[in-house]
């Protein structure tokens, strides 16, 4: 076990501070290795503070790494800080790294959202980006990004209890308040997709309020600290499994069972324009198809969707 990943460990399974002599002999290294592997990893971000009696990680229980998750700990990259994990997951999948490989940061510098927006990314919430390569067609990239909001919202109501519906294109909501925003990008080569990168940023233990109005946290809801270790864990299981499965072709119909957004008045922002209209319905490619005041049917393929007053969600 790398060294650094080792004493992250021994400290966020201890309930007391740890000395440097039981972390030197647990290394089989000199102390002095060990003061230089702890102030590393205070560089990368880590919160441990050094006392009388040895050092401490502090919130230590909630920290992200690629030990806990077996089975996968080559292809968990965890950070306690990060620019931005969609940036980092691109990079690593143009090196070719293995689908599934998942880029995790206990704080983003410069989170991204949809339409270049911020995501604020404050300590206790979950930020991560999944890396999959589908063999699909580049018309159906959206596929497995209905699939990974299909199956959180799934998880967080069988596991969590928490009243949890989709809204297009990728955002979860609970009684009305975002609860997780999800971002994707991805390449190809001619017409089929090299890779397909899902970002989600889903509000945890965190308190999203004063960065955006109507947002909530899981821990709001249900009244008590989550586990992000047992949330990504599980989720990352659905997500394999809904992906190898065969029947990836029915993850629209699927997601629509669950969707806030339908049969309702939104307003949808992009670059370009804003619409406004009856959302009638979501197409086998992800596209929403928008009834504006007029009478047309528009077929929306990207953008920010944002509920009209009175509807169901």
């Amino acid at each position: 076990m790398d060294p650094k990943v080792h004493i992250l460990t021994v400290l966020r399974d201890a309930d007391q501070p740890v000395s440097g002599e039981r972390l030197r002999h647990s290394l089989g290294c000199s102390r002095v290795a060990v003061w230089k592997h702890v102030n590393g990893l205070k560089d990368q971000g880590y919160p441990i503070t050094a006392g009388p009696r040895g050092y401490r990680l502090e919130g230590g229980a909630d920290i992200l790494l690629a030990a806990d998750f077996p089975g996968r700990e080559d292809r968990i990259h965890h950070f306690a800080e990060l620019d931005s994990t969609m940036t980092e997951a691109r990079e690593l999948a143009r090196r070719d790294c293995p689908a599934f490989t998942v880029v995790v940061a206990d704080r983003q510098r410069r989170g991204r959202g949809r339409l270049q927006r911020t995501w604020h990314s404050e300590a206790g919430g979950l930020y991560f980006t999944v890396v999959v390569r589908p063999e699909l067609p580049v018309q159906q990239a959206t596929w497995p990004v209905f699939a990974a909001s299909l199956e959180l919202a799934r998880l967080l109501r069988e596991r969590w209890g928490v009243e949890a519906g989709v809204k297009w294109p990728n955002d979860i909501l609970a009684g009305g308040r975002k609860l997780a925003g999800m971002l994707s990008e991805m390449e190809a080569a001619g017409e089929m997709l090299t890779y397909v990168n899902i970002g989600i940023g889903l509000n945890v233990n965190n308190d999203p309020r004063d960065s955006e109005a109507g947002a909530v946290s899981l821990r709001e809801l249900t009244g008590a600290p989550v586990s992000r270790r047992e949330l990504l864990a599980a989720f990352l299981d659905r997500f394999e499994a809904r992906l190898r499965s065969a029947d990836l072709a029915g993850v629209i119909a699927a997601w629509k069972r669950w969707t806030v957004t339908l049969q309702r008045e939104v307003r949808i922002v992009t670059t370009r324009e804003t619409l406004t209209g009856y959302a009638l319905d979501v197409d086998a490619d992800g596209a929403l198809l928008l009834r504006t005041a007029d009478g047309q049917v528009r077929r929306v393929t990207h953008g920010d969707c944002f509920h009209q007053p009175g509807g169901n969600g």
